[in-house]
């Protein structure tokens, strides 16, 4: 089981067969990797489930390979109304659970002082695998981005007035900054503590899978993601994906653009879980900093599992900033599939409920 999602498997992959399975898509959330939160969203499972398939289904009409085989029907107040896969335009109601494609993912054996046997994963999976990475795609720079403390403005493109005094303290404009190209990055994935990669590491954790393969297919999904933000509103402002490699072949895994993957804004203001994560900054701040010193403290003392050594508990959100959470997901799945799938405010009225939260 993931944070947000259960992981049902119907056939196992082989060392050179896929399996099948399926997502179910539920309302729980996650910040700072916390893992499940002590709330639930209402309508983000289904908000997630619709949004990733429609955009699996954009990025089949492009040609880029994705582990997605449909969607299954659910009557309102019924799960499983129908087991055979569909495409998304032949529901009814928002689904919640979604046909994948599976693919082997070995265990990733801890050595201790932070590092992970990736030749043993390798090992394990031949050519039939999960690729052990995040592939991340970047086309702003807000603030607060950790792209920041790891680069100069010129480093990725940006140019500055020679006037403008309003800069961070690592020299970058106080301001949502548009890079000129899109930046793609690489970041582990089953390690404890996420971290970015230089390009040697990222080549020796991908295993036979081609970096460059895999950075082209990002930049492909990054393309068809800001082409459809820009149709209905949005600025797609970064986000990443997950891939598996099979017979030769990158195909997309997961779940691809949606507001938990990505981040999108309308009209100036964040329209993700970004959102909540900021309201936890403002309210919670022992909490934030209790994660912020647990995982540095996991990794000096080379522990894996940093959240045993967190000495505070996450509070509860307000009921009503749970609901305009909800709305936010649900108005911005119908704004961006240009469906009403959900009975939710205009677009522009969820985005106004969360400026002040």
């Amino acid at each position: 089981m993931t944070s947000v999602k259960e992981f049902r498997v119907e056939s196992e992959p082989t060392a050179t067969e896929l399996g099948r399975g399926r997502f179910v898509f539920t309302d729980q959330y996650s910040v700072f990797d916390w893992g499940e939160m002590p709330d639930h969203v209402p309508k983000k499972g289904a908000s997630l489930c619709t949004m990733g398939a429609y955009n699996f289904e954009l990025l089949a009409e492009r040609d880029v390979p994705t582990h997605y085989a449909g969607v299954y029907r659910t009557a309102e107040g019924e799960s499983d109304s129908d087991d055979i896969p569909v495409a998304l335009e032949e529901c009814d109601e928002p689904p919640t659970e979604m046909a994948i494609e599976l693919t082997q993912v070995p265990d990733l054996p801890y050595l201790g002082d932070g590092e992970y046997d990736y030749d043993a994963y390798h090992d394990a999976a031949g050519e039939n695998y999960l690729i052990p990475l995040e592939i991340v795609f970047r086309n702003t720079v807000p603030i607060g981005s950790s792209l920041r403390s790891r680069g100069s403005p010129a480093e990725y493109g940006v140019e500055l007035d020679a006037d403008d005094a309003d800069l961070d303290g690592d020299g970058w404009p106080d301001e949502v900054v548009d890079l000129p190209e899109p930046v793609v990055e690489f970041s582990t994935k089953y390690e404890e503590q996420d971290r970015y990669l230089i390009r040697e590491e990222a080549e020796r954790m991908a295993g036979v899978a081609d970096l460059d393969a895999l950075e082209s297919v990002a930049l492909a999904v990054n393309d068809v993601l800001n082409e459809r933000a820009e149709e209905r509103g949005f600025v797609h402002e970064d986000g990443k994906i997950e891939c598996l490699y099979h017979d030769g072949e990158i195909e997309v895994a997961d779940v691809a653009g949606t507001f938990d993957e990505n981040r999108f804004s309308y009209e100036g203001q964040e329209l993700s879980k970004e959102v909540v994560r900021q309201y936890y900054k403002r309210t919670d701040p022992e909490w934030v900093a209790a994660v912020s010193e647990a995982k540095s403290r996991a990794r000096e003392a080379g522990v894996a599992d940093w959240r045993t050594l967190c000495e505070r508990e996450p509070s509860s959100l307000p009921a009503e900033v749970l609901d305009a959470v909800s709305d936010l997901y649900a108005a911005g799945t119908n704004a961006y599939t240009g469906r009403e799938w959900f009975d939710a405010p205009d677009v522009a009225d969820a985005v106004d409920a969360v400026r002040d939260l």
